[in-house]
């Protein structure tokens, strides 16, 4: 085993949870890693329907980095997979989850994909809160034992690679597809607009 990988066994079992653990943290925790990620499209939602251009654009964009973000985790797992802690025998594990590679996580790619698109584009409300979201589910996959604290570095690191590799296209797409957007859905919520109960 190489020292990170055993750094990475360490730092896990440190964070993890264990038969002793309260009921009530592991409950909590189990709530967090399993339905706190429905605060992220529910945000892109709200920042669309009461948002200017730019704010749906950034929304948009947001979407866009994830999808191209955890398609990267698809193609690092297929390349080297990585066993998730139960896999290994190794610690506690209090939630169910298919014994599927590990490295990086899904959830924490979600959230760190759309903070970073939401900061670095002045959606900044938003991005702290999907920010500290991202830090508690993280935490909380790795409490229940579905994950390693590596597998939530990893996830950072294929956000930003995704964020930088749609910044080229984006430049000249973006705007356009933002518009197109914006017009179809002018005309399929047109009845609730014209009542001023959404955002034109």
């Amino acid at each position: 085993m190489n020292t990170l990988e055993a750094f990475n066994q360490a730092l896990f079992l440190k964070l993890n949870a264990t038969p002793s653990t309260p009921a009530s943290q592991i409950d909590l925790a189990r709530f967090i890693a399993d339905y706190v990620i429905y605060l992220v499209p529910l945000s892109l939602v709200a920042i669309w329907l009461s948002g200017d251009e730019r704010r749906r654009q950034t929304a948009l964009r947001a979407c866009c980095v994830a999808w191209l973000a955890l398609g990267i985790n698809q193609l690092i797992a297929l390349l080297w997979p990585h066993p998730r802690p139960f896999e290994l025998g190794i610690g506690h594990t209090f939630l169910d989850h298919a014994p599927d590679s590990s490295f990086p996580s899904d959830h924490a790619t979600i959230f760190a994909s759309i903070a970073l698109t939401l900061l670095l584009g002045s959606v900044r409300r938003y991005g702290v809160v999907i920010l500290l979201c991202g830090l508690a589910v993280a935490w909380a996959r790795v409490f229940v034992g579905v994950h390693f604290p590596f597998d939530m570095a990893g996830a950072v690191a294929v956000a930003g690679v995704a964020f930088m590799l749609t910044a080229p296209l984006w430049r000249w797409l973006g705007a356009r597809l933002t518009r197109a957007l914006i017009a179809v859905y002018r005309k399929l919520l047109a009845w609730p607009i014209e009542r001023g109960w959404l955002s034109l």
